[in-house]
């Protein structure tokens, strides 16, 4: 289990169209089709089967990142209960499951200019015709890698590495600034 401390909350500045990062558990699931199949049933809901989209039920979360590559994504407190109940669903299976909480931060945007922000310093087309809701994908914001999902039509969630966290918040927050003046 990943040491608490290791996992705090980044501080971060605030803006009308930010929300605040919420802590996670988080893990990399790597696996062939029967592997995915199974997970789901211990995660709770179908993993993705559809390269660049995500599944969500309640507040879980399973994004395709490549063929063999899932990121799962569930509420704070329930790491633990997912390793067992995962490991009871992949037995027999070959799988990799790696805890990446204390790696990643999530930040959200929302509202109308959030895809305007975007769009500022990545290279991907963010218009809902390209990147419709429930895309998600690895790119780039700045200089720092990013997975970029957008849940719906005017809300994103960028994935971010926390030691990256900062760097991404303050240039979208420069990039409001710059726009607004």
């Amino acid at each position: 289990m990943v040491d608490a401390a290791l996992r705090r909350i980044v501080s971060l500045p605030t803006a009308a169209w930010l929300d605040s990062p919420v802590p996670a558990a988080r893990f990399i699931l790597r696996g062939a089709a029967a592997t995915r199949a199974a997970a789901g049933q211990g995660f709770g809901l179908s993993l993705p089967e559809t390269a660049c989209r995500a599944t969500t039920d309640g507040n879980r979360a399973a994004l395709w990142l490549g063929p063999d590559e899932q990121l799962l994504l569930a509420p704070d407190g329930e790491a633990e209960l997912i390793e067992a109940s995962l490991a009871r669903a992949l037995q027999g299976h070959a799988y990799s499951l790696v805890d990446v909480s204390h790696r990643q931060v999530g930040i959200g945007l929302h509202g109308p200019r959030a895809e305007w922000l975007l769009q500022s310093q990545c290279p991907l087309p963010l218009n809902l015709r390209d990147f419709p809701a429930g895309m998600c994908t690895r790119t780039v914001f700045g200089k720092a890698e990013i997975v970029l999902w957008r849940p719906a039509e005017q809300v994103f969630r960028l994935e971010v590495w926390r030691s990256f966290a900062t760097y991404v918040v303050e240039l979208l927050c420069e990039i409001d600034r710059e726009s607004v003046a």
